[in-house]
């Protein structure tokens, strides 16, 4: 029996590859910050797919915590073959006089545990050569959009890049860059999402299950459905003025102050 860990597994698009991975068949290594919302997920997963499933509580903005989680992916005796890099989170606010915690946490969680995880678990793969990691990013990382869109596109050439670092070795690394997804994330960052169009509203279960089928084609890059397939292909060949014009579309169109 194969074994995925999850980051950020209690809700949204981590829960629904929990669950899709539990189905499958999977053991599983849970990590989030909520232990009781953590145990009643894992309790929730054995009862109904009669997988084992570990819990791991971490706040990965914590380097002694991330560091434990990162010690788990390295244990030989109990190898992880595959990772999923989900846990985030956004803050609502323009960065030029705003608090500069919140978005060094940001970054803690969106950048510096994606590396320091990924750094941990990708040796061991290579060495039993097989593998994957999928690290959840964003389509919000093709265009300007505040500092989660800067780190989305890092989360998304990062992907890329070790892609080909291990082109050969049996482990591939997958970027899930998905658009609007109903989850906690934004009502955490007190975003208004009223006037997102509901065309625009994906499935966190369909997502899942076309990004697992896209880590088994070895592909670097998963965008779920057409709509967000075709908007990224024109996003890659618009001039810099009309990515300007369409970030701060975005911005306006979420509420962010001052945009």
């Amino acid at each position: 029996m194969s074994t995925a860990l999850v980051t950020g597994a209690t809700a949204g698009i981590g829960n629904a590859f929990a669950r899709r991975l539990a189905a499958d068949g999977h053991a599983l290594v849970l990590v989030a910050r909520d232990v009781p919302r953590l145990e009643k997920v894992a309790a929730s997963l054995t009862e109904a797919h009669g997988v084992p499933v570990e819990v791991l509580p971490a706040d990965l903005a914590d380097p002694d915590q991330l560091a434990r989680v990162a010690e788990r992916l390295r244990d030989p005796d109990r190898p992880v073959d595959l990772l999923v890099n989900n846990a985030g989170f956004g803050v609502h606010a323009p960065f030029v006089g705003g608090d500069l915690a919140p978005e060094l946490s940001m970054l803690d969680v969106l950048v510096r545990a994606v590396l320091v995880l990924t750094h941990a678990a990708a040796p061991g793969m290579r060495e039993r050569g097989r593998g994957a990691v999928v690290n959840v990013s964003s389509v919000a990382g093709f265009l300007p959009g505040g500092t989660y869109s800067a780190a989305k596109a890092w989360n998304t050439t990062f992907s890329q890049s070790l892609a080909l670092e291990l082109l050969g070795s049996g482990v591939t690394v997958t970027a899930l860059c998905p658009g609007y997804v109903r989850t906690e994330l934004h009502g955490r960052a007190g975003m208004d999402m009223s006037s997102v169009p509901s065309w625009a509203w994906l499935d966190a279960d369909r997502l899942v299950a076309d990004c697992l089928a896209d880590v088994r084609r070895g592909r670097a890059i998963s965008i779920p459905s057409r709509r967000y397939q075709t908007g990224v292909f024109f996003l890659r060949h618009l001039p810099a003025r009309g990515l300007h014009v369409i970030g701060r579309w975005r911005l306006r169109l979420r509420g962010t102050p001052g945009v």
